[in-house]
């Protein structure tokens, strides 16, 4: 009887895995008829159903676009403003266990490139075409009116994120988007290129270029999400936090539902935040200075075969000083920046390392394509040759001095400083090569490390592929990996082809012919062409230069064999002027197929909507009237009152004894004004780059009912940043009067905002609480601003 039993069971068993196979090889068969080209994929059409009674008609089979049989989990890890000699996987001083452990698994990439800024290489790794197809020729506050800069991506130009979502993936972002005009991130849209129309169906993040890491101002979706005031909170650690629920949800819902996930934290871009403990890790281990580093970090990189042998490091900027030359107290003061960059990066790396391991721990870990790329572009110089307390500095040309930083040496990387590092080790952090981040001219601006890992495909484990690729080659990549066919059309538009060729070739093969051959470079005026080992660029502009070295037809052309001269040290423009021209001559042509010209090397004049022909949501406005509830106006959304006379005026009413809290703020404890009530008195603070405070404020509280507060300030005028006098009215008598010597003529903050009843992220003014303990305790009928 048992056996007999036995054998029917085992038999149902048989059925039911027969079953399951035919199923599968059904589902599999249905899935390769399916036209994934065009996208959506149509819903097949049916006769129509001509039996009247349910019980005798049979259901069509149910439509669901899948992902290709066994298509992987995709993770893609975008590091910010990371050089190539910053990571210990790559050579550098900077531990990062989670990025060794993948690349001992996997592979690593020593010859790959991006762009040289943030904006753009964002866009060319999220579309594979290059950054000015994707109309994001610079950053998306510096875009312009020519084809190529606009700052608006094309519909003919589908993200990845959208690809994989309508070919069955579940798709979400976390962390730093940067890739949305700036006159679109308001309440009032478009939302079609935010993060929940490109193709992401979760996004947690920030929409600028940089955030407060201890306070930043965070969007879920398109929804404004107040962090919380803890003492313990940090955005890269919340990220993380997301990411990880969010993939366990997915994966506990729909388990064999394929997710990418896009995980691009703040890190490693100013400002540099990170709790104390990560950067006390390296005290003392930057002491021997950035030329020692550099010599050390290239003989690290040879030993790990990630460098040729007999690489020879690349000279130094001339505006670099040897670290001999520095003075005590700039010794002490850039080795605590540096410990705090190092600490800030590690700790990223950490955070990673907790997504890694909970992909690990649902047991889909082999099946994921796991691309970590260390750095969107080379360090970043851009603190200049001191650094800075506070980065909004560098924005609006106000140079910091070592004396001034000093004053916050023990509270660097706290949420009292905004800070950055001297561009020594930004020069340091991108050995063996000499330029950084901008230069797009140079591979310190431009070749960043990166690993891939993929089990269950790539069987090679800790070798090397330096093979020439570029970040517009990631999409293709993963195309090619989830046997998806690159699309002719999404959502109705015909697609312009993909620029970039799939890496997958390398996998398998150390010595596989380069298939990427030729790539043009160009941030700001710096710009280069590559072809076949030939690399021949100009640097126009240091990142700590204001002003351009030479006009656009004077500038110098530096000439390189790469397959020879790894670090770019030996100049070949003069030994070989007729490559040199060759390629000067292939550049333009790169240049004019692919909408980079006319160049646009202006700096201060592309912050300026109106001089560059960028559209402005205030549109030549004077006037804005705002009301209670509306917050998180961003800089670019809000009137302009930098560099102008302005009043504001408030109609408010005071409930019984008395009110107190904000009224209308704009930017925060590194830049910005407020008009608020303390102790019930009217006041108004101008905070100069958190450097001076002036404040104009009333002796006496305004009794309850209701008041109409002025302040107007009649700007000096005769340039830019200059001062003016405030005076302060209620109800049409003077009540305060006082002097603003300073004013901020660029930016008041890259993410902080104007508030209508409260000061959110971080106070303009000290002493009157943070974020909801701002909030305005009585009624605000209307606020309005005029500029004159």
């Amino acid at each position: 009887m048992k056996k007999r039993v036995f054998a029917i069971a085992s038999l149902i068993i048989l059925v039911s895995v027969n079953s399951e196979a035919a199923k599968a090889k059904k589902d599999a068969t249905q899935s390769a008829r399916i036209d994934r080209t065009v996208l959506p994929i149509s819903e097949p059409k049916h006769a129509p159903i001509t039996e009247l009674d349910v019980r005798k008609a049979k259901a069509p089979p149910r439509f669901e676009v899948k992902a290709p049989e066994g298509a992987p989990n995709v993770v893609i890890v975008l590091i910010d403003d990371m050089g190539f000699g910053t990571t210990s996987t790559f050579g550098g001083p900077v531990a990062m266990s989670t990025l060794d452990r993948l690349a001992q698994s996997g592979l690593r990439y020593n010859n790959f490139h991006t762009t040289a800024l943030c904006s753009p290489t964002r866009q060319a790794l999220k579309t594979g075409r290059n950054h000015h197809t994707g109309n994001t020729g610079s950053i998306m506050e510096t875009a312009t009116a020519f084809p190529g800069d606009t700052g608006v991506l094309p519909n003919s130009v589908a993200s990845l994120g959208e690809i994989l979502r309508l070919n069955g993936y579940s798709t979400a972002a976390f962390g730093k988007w940067h890739e949305t005009a700036p006159w679109e991130t308001s309440v009032s849209g478009p939302f079609a290129r935010w993060p929940t129309l490109q193709g992401f169906d979760k996004f947690y993040g920030f929409m600028g270029g940089e955030t407060n890491q201890w306070a930043p101002t965070l969007f879920d979706g398109v929804t404004k999400v107040e962090p919380p005031h803890d003492p313990n909170y940090h955005f890269t650690i919340d990220m993380t936090n997301q990411a990880v629920s969010w993939v366990r949800y997915q994966q506990a819902l729909t388990p064999d539902k394929p997710f990418f996930v896009y995980y691009a934290p703040g890190a490693t871009h100013a400002p540099h935040h990170v709790p104390k403990e990560w950067a006390d890790k390296y005290k003392g281990k930057f002491d021997q200075g950035w030329d020692k580093l550099r010599e050390a970090t290239l003989k690290r990189q040879i030993e790990l075969d990630v460098v040729p042998s007999g690489t020879k490091l690349a000279g130094k900027p001339d505006a670099i000083k040897g670290w001999d030359q520095l003075t005590a107290d700039e010794k002490r003061l850039f080795t605590r920046q540096v410990e705090v960059f190092a600490g800030f990066a590690e700790q990223t790396d950490h955070e990673i390392g907790r997504l890694v391991k909970a992909i690990e721990d649902l047991g889909k870990l082999d099946n994921t394509l796991f691309i970590y790329i260390a750095g969107d572009n080379g360090a970043s110089a851009e603190g200049g040759m001191v650094g800075m307390y506070n980065e909004m500095t560098y924005f609006n040309n106000v140079p910091e001095t070592v004396e001034d930083q000093l004053k916050y040496l023990d509270r660097w990387g706290g949420p009292e400083t905004y800070p950055h590092m001297a561009a020594g080790w930004a020069v340091a952090f991108d050995a063996p090569f000499m330029w950084t981040k901008q230069v797009a001219s140079n591979y310190g601006g431009t070749r960043n490390g990166m690993v891939i890992h993929w089990p269950s495909r790539i069987k090679a484990k800790n070798e090397v592929r330096s093979q020439f690729h570029h970040v517009i080659d990631i999409v293709p990549t993963v195309l090619e990996a989830a046997h998806l066919p690159e699309p002719t059309a999404v959502n109705g538009t015909k697609q312009t082809p993909i620029e970039g060729v799939s890496l997958a070739y390398t996998f398998d093969d150390a010595k596989a012919q380069d298939r990427h051959r030729t790539q043009y470079f160009e941030i700001f005026g710096n710009r280069a062409i590559y072809q076949d080992g030939w690399l021949a660029g100009t640097v126009h502009r240091a990142p700590w230069e204001y002003q351009v070295r030479h006009p656009l037809t004077e500038d110098a052309w530096e000439l390189y064999d790469t397959r020879q001269d790894f670090s770019l040290s030996h100049d070949l423009a003069k030994e070989n002027p007729k490559k040199l021209s060759e390629m000067q001559n292939l550049f333009m042509t790169e240049a004019a197929k692919y909408n980079v010209l006319p160049i646009d090397d202006r700096m201060v004049e592309r912050f300026n909507a109106e001089l560059v022909g960028r559209p402005d949501l205030m549109g030549g406005r004077t006037s804005l009237s705002l009301g209670e509830g509306m917050t998180g106006m961003m800089e670019n959304v809000f009137i302009n009152v930098k560099n102008h006379p302005k009043t504001i005026t408030a109609e408010i009413e005071v409930p019984q004894g008395g009110a107190k809290g904000v009224i209308l703020s704009q930017g925060g404890r590194f830049g910005g004004w407020s008009l608020y009530l303390k102790d019930g008195k009217p006041a108004y603070t101008y905070n100069f780059l958190g450097l001076n405070h002036y404040t104009v404020s009333a002796a006496d509280a305004l009794q309850a009912g209701k008041a109409t507060l002025v302040f107007d300030f009649a700007y000096d005028g005769g340039g830019l940043g200059k001062g003016g006098a405030g005076t302060l009215s209620v109800n049409g008598r003077k009540v305060a009067e006082g002097r603003i010597d300073r004013t901020q003529p660029s930016v008041f903050s890259a993410d902080e905002t104007a508030d209508v009843g409260v000061d959110e992220a971080t106070p303009v003014v000290d002493g009157i609480g943070e974020g909801p303990q701002t909030r305005f305790t009585g009624k605000i009928e209307k606020v309005k601003v005029e500029v004159k």
